[in-house]
């Protein structure tokens, strides 16, 4: 008896030092996961605190109206002569804002198409090129696509452009949005759709992903009681789905947002609100690179300030897109039980 015990209690060790070493591997794993954590709060914080002190002359200069005026003059605020600079915001967030939403409602319906077409309805050797073409299109650089926007693009789209206005511009609201044409081409529009172009792919293949998420079991039985493939799709994919559609958008956004050399090359420099999508227009990245090399003082203060209102509307959207999203999950949650 004393030698099965003995026996026992020596088979007994390996297995505890096993498990004591597992749970060392464990907080060490925890402790790692965390410290990427807080380094990445950390970076965001640094950028954050950083950008604020080099921009806080300009805060301090303009107060307020660095928000809410539209006249952007470094030199020259009325028009007159030398005078006073004068940095307003508003039109550049104007300008960012239209570019972006023109290029995400341009981008996500192709998208959401291209990854339905992809994970639904292609053949596999079909899919293994397109896949291909998306990630080559998402590895082209971005002053390619505004050479190719300034280029090929913008000349192209003036006899559309100019067709749209005399077509739709007697409409009272319409009229408005498609007013007089840039003849050069660039403008918000031309912008919009470069802009679009280049987030096909990220919000592509991260729908894609998503899609293929979807359990079979999901579609089978959606089929099985006679749901067409377009009502499959609508009933199991899409609400299975919705929380990383709305993140692959979020992140389209954000390039779309923060993108800044193909937007300086399309979208006519001009600082102004207008609701004309046809007229040349301003963004915030491109004034930001468009101008830094030459300014100083109280300017480059301004301009880093414009990063900083970037950065603050790009964590807005982002917080909303969850608030949407969890309010989305709660709805879908109350209707299946």
């Amino acid at each position: 008896m004393g030698a099965t015990l003995t026996s026992t209690t020596g088979s007994q060790r390996p297995d505890l030092k096993a498990r004591g070493s597992g749970v060392a591997a464990d907080r060490a794993f925890k402790a790692t996961t965390m410290a990427g954590a807080l380094v990445v709060l950390a970076v965001l914080a640094l950028i954050l605190i950083t950008t604020l002190t080099q921009s806080w002359p300009v805060f301090a200069q303009q107060g307020l109206g660095f928000f809410i005026n539209d006249v952007w003059s470094p030199n020259d605020p009325d028009g007159t002569g030398p005078g006073i600079p004068t940095f307003g915001a508003l039109a550049l967030i104007y300008g960012t804002l239209v570019v972006s939403a023109i290029g995400v409602l341009i981008a996500v319906p192709v998208s959401i198409a291209i990854a339905l077409f992809l994970t639904e309805l292609a053949p596999r050797r079909v899919r293994a090129f397109v896949v291909t073409l998306i990630d080559l299109l998402a590895a082209v650089p971005s002053v390619v696509f505004g050479l190719w926007g300034i280029i090929v693009v913008a000349p192209a789209l003036v006899p559309v452009y100019n067709w749209l206005h005399d077509t739709l511009g007697g409409i009272p609201v319409i009229g408005s949005v498609v007013g007089e044409v840039s003849q050069s081409g660039r403008n918000f529009m031309t912008a919009g759709l470069i802009v679009a172009i280049m987030i096909v792919p990220i919000i592509t293949s991260i729908t894609r992903e998503v899609f293929g998420t979807v359990p079979d079991a999901d579609k089978h039985a959606a089929l099985a009681l006679g749901a067409t493939r377009w009502e499959m799709i609508k009933g199991a994919v899409f609400p299975h789905s919705f929380g990383g559609m709305v993140g692959a958008i979020m992140l389209g956004l954000g390039r779309a947002m923060g993108e800044t050399i193909a937007v300086a090359l399309v979208i006519g420099a001009a600082v102004r609100m207008t609701p004309n999508v046809f007229a040349t227009g301003e963004a915030l990245p491109a004034i930001i690179v468009r101008q830094f090399g030459e300014s100083g003082g109280v300017h480059t203060a301004a301009l880093i300030g414009l990063g900083v209102v970037l950065f603050v509307i790009t964590v807005i959207i982002n917080y909303v897109a969850r608030f949407v999203v969890r309010r989305a999950e709660i709805r879908m949650r109350g209707t299946a039980a």
